[in-house]
């Protein structure tokens, strides 16, 4: 719950759903440092919205045993807290908690909600985290994919990130008949915090200021960590296509990123490092970072896995009214961008492509695109679904 993520796409759900009346006992894995750095912040959210929270120390090495040895502590805390307060619903986010929740169901009879976040074994080959020529990740993909069959059978509801995800495993042939119930419901946005007509002139001129933006730069903004999955060369060769065509460009990088990570592959490329920026803010101050772009980007991989995923930043941008420029492939985003007249869906990510890309009409309408934000990716939206989902569990 401390990193970014749980405080974006988990406190405020079961925050929203505890003002329905539902109450939660949460149990997460924290890494040591921003345990240290931000226990108190999540302690107080949770306090706030009633949620009983059980935080464990997240193990990462060795590989493979740390994670069994974290199931085994989440399975022993989680059996010990059912034994007092008799749970009436699992809620398992990604598979290692679904591990879990799948035995408390076979043992308690506690309903299993299944709420996926992306096809997690895949992800682990396509992020060449797992090489399955090595036969101990070989054979531990075979268990998650036999895992996978058996959390969609069991669940007594699934959630799916994305629409695509949704209609892949409705055509596995495993199922048959006999399909999972699936809700879909997107990584959300609260409109609130990410609202254009709260950020003032003066907070973006003195932000400008501090960035050393001139109001004439062309501003190319991405938002978010760089990680496994997103394409900075091919973001970086973008931008250099852009400069030659609009001298006045700058890319800035509003990221917890090591800035060298995004410097040396811009000099790689021969971009000069003062037409690029990098900043890091608290998440509170992410749309006023957001409002300075003129366009954002993100290019995802476009692998298997990423059918079911849904990046949260998309939202975010769309929120704040901001043109987006991405890759086709990945998850409801095309369909998204399309619909809403977002920006631009690039098909290939190529040079000539994004000279190409130029020279097309760009599909950007803003109030199309807040509308369309506020339509797909709100909060409210979001919890409203999942106390759908909730309600049909708790009546079975």
């Amino acid at each position: 719950m401390t990193d970014p993520l749980g405080q974006s796409q988990v406190l405020p759900y079961l925050s929203g759903l505890s003002k329905k009346g539902y109450s939660f006992h949460l149990i997460s894995f924290e890494k040591e440092e921003r345990f240290e750095q931000h226990r108190e912040h999540i302690q107080a959210i949770c306090d706030a919205a009633g949620i009983n929270w059980h935080p464990l120390s997240y193990t990462k090495k060795p590989p493979l045993l740390s994670t069994i040895y974290d199931v085994q502590r989440m399975k022993r805390l989680a059996h010990k807290l059912h034994k007092k307060h008799t749970f009436k619903i699992t809620h398992c986010r990604s598979y290692i908690a679904a591990l879990v929740g799948l035995g408390m169901k076979k043992k308690y009879g506690t309903k299993f909600l299944f709420d996926m976040r992306g096809f997690w074994a895949n992800e682990r080959v396509d992020g060449k985290i797992w090489n399955l020529s090595n036969p101990i990740f070989k054979r531990v993909y075979d268990y998650f994919k036999k895992k996978e069959i058996q959390f969609f059978r069991e669940a007594d509801y699934t959630i799916s990130l994305t629409y695509n995800g949704k209609k892949e495993i409705e055509s596995w042939k495993e199922f048959g008949e006999q399909t999972p119930k699936i809700e879909v419901i997107p990584c959300c946005v609260d409109l609130e915090l990410f609202n254009p007509e709260k950020i003032s002139e003066s907070d973006r001129s003195n932000l400008r200021e501090t960035l050393h933006i001139d109001p004439t730069d062309f501003i190319l903004g991405y938002v978010g960590s760089i990680g496994t999955w997103y394409m900075l060369s091919e973001m970086l060769d973008y931008f250099k296509i852009l400069k030659a065509t609009r001298p006045s460009a700058k890319f800035l990088f509003v990221t917890g990123e090591n800035p060298s990570t995004i410097n040396n592959k811009a000099q790689e490329k021969e971009i000069k490092l003062e037409d690029i920026i990098i900043t890091s803010c608290r998440h509170s101050d992410v749309p006023l970072n957001i409002s300075l772009f003129n366009h954002s980007i993100f290019f995802i991989r476009p692998t298997y896995s990423k059918k079911a995923s849904s990046p949260t930043k998309q939202g975010e941008i769309m929120a704040m009214g901001i043109p987006l420029i991405c890759n086709a492939g990945v998850g409801d985003t095309d369909l998204v961008v399309e619909k809403y007249h977002a920006g631009q869906v690039l098909k290939e990510l190529t040079d000539a492509a994004y000279l190409q890309s130029f020279k097309s009409e760009f599909n950007f309408i803003k109030s199309k695109t807040i509308e369309g934000a506020q339509e797909f990716y709100s909060l409210e939206e979001g919890v409203r679904r999942y106390l759908s989902v909730y309600e049909k569990l708790v009546k079975k």
